[in-house]
C-alpha cells in the first residue's frame, strides 16, 4: 500500500484553508493530508487532473484543473455535522503519461482504497475516469454492482482510443458492469445519438431523461428505484454537464437545460445516505469556463452534502 500511495502527488497547501478561528472551523482544517490520515480515515478523496480523454472526445479543454479548483472551495467550507469524520486527502494521481497508463494507476489505487472499506471521493479531471474507478469497485467491492451515471450524455460511444464518452461502453463491453444495472440519470435526447439509446435499451440498461425523472422529483425517482435495486455496491459518477449551464458554466460540455443545482444536490445527499454507496465521482469541472467559481463551489458544496449525509448515517 505504501509503494503504492507514494506515487501520488500531493495538493499544494494553500487550498487547505484555515481561518484559526476555534468558533469557525473549516474543512481545510480537519482534513489530513497524505498516508498518515489513511488507516483512520472513513473517507478518502482521491484527484485525477487530466483532460486527455476530453481532447480526445473534441471537447474544450481545462479539466485538468478541477481537481485544485474543487479543493479550493470545498475546503473553505465549515464543518458542521463532519467534524468528527475522518477525512483523508491521498492527492493526485501523477499524469505524466498516456491515458491508458494513468487510468492503470488509478484502477490501482481506487481498488485499494475501496478494498479496505473507504468511501472514496474520486476529484476529475475528464470523465474518463469512470473506467477505471467502477473497474475499480468491480474488483473490490460485493457484487452484484450497480453504475449510476448522473449526466447529460450516455458516455458509451463506439471511440477508439477510449476518451470521455466511451467509459461505460469499456465497462460494459469489458463485463466489468451488467448492462442491467447502469443507470443514466439525467440524459437529454440532444446530447446522444439514437444508436447509442439503441445500444443501451438493447441490453436492459436504464436511462432516465431529466424531463421523466422531475415528474415525482430528481432525488425522489432515483431513491424508488435504489429501493427495488439488488445492489450490494453502488457507484455514483456526478458529471458535471448534468446542470444548466446558468448555474455550471464551468464544465467541457455546456449544457443549456439542465439539472438545478438543487436537484444535484439532492442526489448526492442520496448517494451519501446510501448505505450501499462505495464511490462518489465529481467529473469534467472547468475552470477555465468558469464564473466566480460558480461550477467548483456548486461541485463543493455538492461533495459536502455527500458527506454530511454519510456522517449523518454513520453516527459520527
Amino acid at each position: 500500500m505504501t509503494s503504492l500511495f507514494q506515487q501520488l502527488v500531493p495538493p499544494a497547501r494553500e487550498l487547505f484553508y484555515r481561518r484559526d478561528d476555534p468558533n469557525d472551523r473549516r474543512l481545510g482544517e480537519i482534513v489530513t493530508l497524505g498516508i498518515a490520515g489513511y488507516d483512520a480515515a472513513k473517507v478518502v478523496l482521491l484527484g485525477c487532473p487530466q483532460d486527455i480523454g476530453v481532447q480526445r472526445n473534441r471537447g474544450r479543454t481545462g479539466a485538468a484543473q478541477g481537481p485544485t479548483a474543487i479543493r479550493r472551495c470545498f475546503y473553505r467550507l465549515g464543518v458542521a455535522g463532519l467534524a468528527d469524520l475522518p477525512i483523508c486527502d491521498l492527492g493526485d494521481v501523477p499524469v505524466d503519461s498516456s491515458l491508458e497508463t494513468i487510468h492503470a494507476l488509478q484502477h490501482a489505487l481506487a481498488t485499494q482504497v475501496i478494498a479496505d472499506g473507504k468511501l472514496l471521493i474520486s476529484l476529475g479531471g475528464g470523465n474518463d475516469i469512470s473506467f477505471p474507478d467502477f473497474a475499480a469497485l468491480a474488483t473490490a467491492a460485493p457484487p452484484p454492482l450497480l453504475a449510476i451515471n448522473v449526466d447529460a450524455h450516455y458516455d458509451v460511444r463506439a471511440d477508439w482510443p477510449a476518451n470521455s464518452g466511451t467509459p461505460y461502453r469499456q465497462l460494459i463491453e469489458a463485463g466489468l458492469v451488467d448492462p442491467q444495472r447502469y443507470w443514466v440519470i439525467g440524459a437529454q435526447p440532444f446530447a446522444n445519438a439514437p444508436v447509442y439509446t439503441t445500444y443501451l435499451l438493447e441490453r436492459g440498461a436504464t436511462i432516465v431523461r431529466l424531463s421523466d425523472a422531475r415528474r415525482l422529483g430528481v432525488a425522489e425517482t432515483v431513491q424508488v428505484m435504489l429501493a427495488a435495486s439488488d445492489a450490494a455496491s453502488i457507484g455514483w459518477g456526478f458529471d458535471l454537464d448534468v446542470v444548466q449551464a446558468a448555474e455550471a458554466p464551468g464544465v467541457s460540455a455546456p449544457n443549456p437545460l439542465g439539472m438545478r443545482g438543487e436537484e444535484l444536490v439532492a442526489l448526492a445527499t442520496l448517494a451519501g445516505a446510501e448505505p450501499r454507496t462505495r464511490l462518489i465521482e465529481v467529473s469534467e469541472l472547468n475552470p477555465t469556463y468558469d464564473n466566480d467559481d460558480r461550477t467548483a463551489r456548486l461541485a463543493a458544496v455538492t461533495l459536502w452534502y455527500a458527506l454530511f449525509a454519510f456522517a449523518q448515517r454513520h453516527g459520527v
